[in-house]
């Protein structure tokens, strides 16, 4: 039976699969320098940007940790809302690699704006404080909420004002791509994103993610931090290879949608449940919902899922690229069962 823990949970999907197995035969040079990663590198850079280079690392700690390390120094700061994936789920990595303080906005859909990020925009030039360098997006949001392009552009404009940076933390971008009907660049790069953690774990891949730097400056000592930051995998063609599977046939996207039509289902089921309350806007993969703790007791005999408000017997749930509707009904169905 599948959980509604987290996308993290599900499978390998197969062409990512087969497209491992296909790179395992014989021997390729090391540490990217092999055919498979330059041809993955030149696939990413048709999507982004002929001057881009991706960085491909382990997992998406290691790529928010390297990609943040190139925008700043020890005095600076990080802005970020107190949902942020780098503040409540990394152990303190953003802060230890960097040597930055975390500052955090608290936000009711876990979403930032200028006017919010505002309040930390002081003491420039002051010996004493820490200086504010770069402001951290998740998209899509801890909580499930995507930010438009508009909303982007808005943040990034007000943020390079300031001579700051702004880094997506793009673990879930795909499924604000499809949600928008956007492509991954229109919903990064286009908006003034200047450092993106582009994911693809949670969206059908086995281990992977790439750092994708839009500024030159950003890029120049990307691999050294990688490699200080153990994250360089000596037999990269194991995960590049999986990058060119993954956007052959629109391979993402189409996992992405599954993913976020099935959440759209289960939401509308779960409107129709009295004792359930959903808490969030549902804008891709994830629900957040409220409902009776002898409820989430009996339905976690048979479903395992994360509880996001312990206060409030608030839970999540995360719907996947395997995710099905029969899925779905049945996970309903026995929700229904756990209040009779």
């Amino acid at each position: 039976m599948k959980s509604f823990a987290s996308d993290n949970n599900s499978g390998i999907h197969p062409d990512i699969l087969n497209a491992i197995a296909k790179v395992n035969e014989g021997h390729m040079v090391g540490y990217g320098d092999d055919e498979i990663t330059q041809q993955a590198n030149r696939k990413i850079a048709e999507i982004f940007g002929e001057d881009i280079t991706p960085y491909f690392v382990f997992n998406g700690t290691g790529a928010n940790v390297i990609a943040l390390q190139s925008a700043l120094k020890p005095f600076h700061s990080i802005i970020t809302a107190a949902t942020g994936h780098i503040n409540c789920d990394e152990c303190g990595a953003p802060a230890k690699f960097t040597g930055s303080m975390l500052k955090e906005i608290y936000t009711p859909n876990g979403k930032l704006t200028p006017e919010l990020i505002a309040q930390h925009l002081h003491g420039f030039g002051d010996q004493h404080h820490s200086q504010p360098k770069v402001v951290y997006l998740s998209q899509s949001t801890e909580m499930g909420t995507i930010y438009t392009p508009e909303e982007l552009k808005e943040i990034c404009d007000y943020v390079h004002q300031h001579n700051m940076y702004v880094h997506m933390d793009g673990s879930r971008l795909v499924n604000a791509c499809a949600k928008l009907n956007l492509g991954l660049r229109e919903l990064s790069r286009d908006c003034g994103i200047d450092i993106l953690s582009l994911g693809g774990t949670k969206n059908g891949m086995m281990i992977g993610e790439s750092v994708i730097a839009f500024r030159p400056e950003l890029a120049e000592n990307l691999k050294f931090y990688r490699k200080q930051s153990a994250q360089l995998y000596s037999k990269m063609r194991f995960i590049s290879a999986q990058y060119l599977a993954y956007f052959e046939n629109d391979l993402w996207l189409k996992n992405a949608r599954q993913a976020n039509d099935m959440a759209g289902l289960l939401a509308k089921l779960l409107h129709e449940i009295p004792f359930v309350q959903i808490t969030q806007k549902v804008e891709s993969n994830a629900i957040f919902l409220t409902m009776p703790a002898d409820v989430i007791r009996k339905i976690r005999e048979s479903y395992f899922f994360y509880t996001w408000d312990e206060t409030k017997n608030e839970v999540r749930l995360v719907c996947s690229w395997d995710t099905t509707e029969q899925d779905v009904r049945t996970f309903v169905n026995k929700l229904l069962k756990c209040q009779m």
